[in-house]
């Protein structure tokens, strides 16, 4: 008897009060993901793109932010549905060699995601304090593991989110102080175009928005919000907080990097200057908007880095503890060492790249390059019915997902033969 009161106890505790507030607690796990997708990788990427093609690009912030609403919504779905992340999902109903190969090229892409980075975070602190960027590298490294090891998800949450803020409210700023042709954005946000010589500055603005290291780690962080995934009618309102969550975060990167666009469009493009890093980008907004618009742009940065180092890091702790069908704990050793792997292995990498700009443009080319492993994953493991059940993608949505991970690919094999 008192170990039925219990079970009923528990459930009731794990039942929420769908209020009308309650939309608010679900907000957070899709501004962690945001925060993958507004790193120093994009800052590079954005820059590059806006300094030499002008608001011709902005169709491929669009898009890109497109794909990553139903990839991200569906991924969060697995988690609901099932309480497993994608690697975990991956490492329960693949065959061990498999997800081994898979979940293996998924760690390597997170040392990337961690390399671009830790690397932004170091160019800021040489921007504001003239700090040489292996000396920064380090500060910021040692900084985002004090705070993966010393804080849990929920604080971690709040500081992630506060730093979107501050991104956000500096580039609002930042935009202020120059005339955007807004006609022409308008237009460039729903036009695709490709210039010639623009597909590697394409692919990295693809790799940079959508990030396979977030797919892992929105199927982890959302089961933050679970409550009781035994309950129909607990779950479908969890999915319709998740897309609500999802799509307002995925609107403010959207914002985000389409601002970076527009301020290099306006500033460098409008002036013909080309942009080769980052520390130039900050040099040269000096003289065209003042001190006040470097510093902004430099602090913007930092925050940029250090935010995104945190998401890189638990996403590649998720990874590697999934690969032992374990969920992210940071207290648990498969999780720490997943953590240090990405972060330790990206530092020293660092410490050999010769071009910092080159390095984060690069590192997201690669980042675009496992993306279709990742993308085929997710979408053979939520179009299971064995590992879904009835939450399984409907034929409609699984055909979309396909067209998604092929469009990618296609994007990829283009930019192989712009090489050439």
């Amino acid at each position: 008897m008192l170990k039925h009161l219990k079970q009923l106890f528990s459930t009731a505790k794990h039942h929420p009060n769908f209020g009308g507030l309650e939309i608010l607690k679900y907000i957070g796990p899709g501004l962690l993901v945001t925060v993958g997708f507004i790193d120093p990788g994009n800052w590079a990427s954005n820059l590059a793109a806006g300094a030499e093609y002008g608001y011709t690009l902005l169709w491929m912030v669009t898009l890109s932010t497109l794909m990553l609403i139903i990839l991200q919504h569906n991924v969060a779905h697995l988690g609901i549905a099932t309480g497993l992340c994608l690697s975990e999902a991956a490492a329960t109903h693949l065959k061990p060699k498999q997800a081994n190969l898979i979940l293996g090229s998924a760690v390597l892409a997170s040392v990337s995601t961690s390399l671009a980075e830790i690397l932004g975070g170091a160019i800021a602190l040489e921007m504001l304090f003239h700090i040489p960027i292996k000396a920064g590298s380090l500060l910021v490294l040692l900084f985002v593991t004090i705070m993966l090891f010393t804080n849990t998800y929920r604080i971690i949450e709040k500081w992630i989110i506060a730093f979107v803020s501050i991104i956000g409210l500096s580039f609002i700023y930042e935009l202020s102080l120059v005339d955007i042709d807004w006609n022409a954005a308008t237009v460039a946000w729903i036009t695709p175009s490709f210039p010639q010589g623009s597909m590697v500055i394409i692919m990295s603005v693809l790799g940079a928005v959508v990030m396979p290291h977030n797919l892992f780690l929105h199927s982890e962080i959302i089961q933050s919000r679970q409550w009781n995934i035994q309950d129909d009618k607990v779950i479908k309102k969890q999915l319709r907080y998740e897309y609500a969550d999802t799509i307002l975060s995925m609107f403010i990167g959207w914002a985000i990097n389409s601002a970076m666009i527009l301020l290099a469009a306006a500033s460098f493009f409008k002036h013909g200057t080309p942009v080769t890093e980052l520390e130039q980008a900050n040099t040269l907004l000096q003289p065209l908007l003042g001190n006040n618009a470097a510093i902004i742009f430099a602090v913007a940065l930092l925050f940029a880095g250090v935010a995104s180092t945190i998401t890189s890091g638990m996403a590649a702790g998720s990874i590697f503890a999934g690969m032992f069908k374990e969920p992210y704990d940071i207290k648990d050793n498969h999780s720490r060492w997943g953590v240090l792997i990405s972060l330790i292995v990206a530092f020293g990498l660092i410490l050999i790249v010769s071009n910092p700009f080159q390095g984060l443009i690069y590192s997201q080319m690669a980042l675009s390059i496992q993306l279709p492993i990742t993308i085929f994953l997710q979408v053979h493991l939520t179009s299971s019915e064995k590992v879904m059940g009835k939450y399984k993608n409907s034929t409609y949505t699984k055909y979309l997902l396909y067209a998604i991970g092929g469009i990618v690919t296609l994007l990829n094999i283009m930019l192989l033969i712009s090489f050439f």
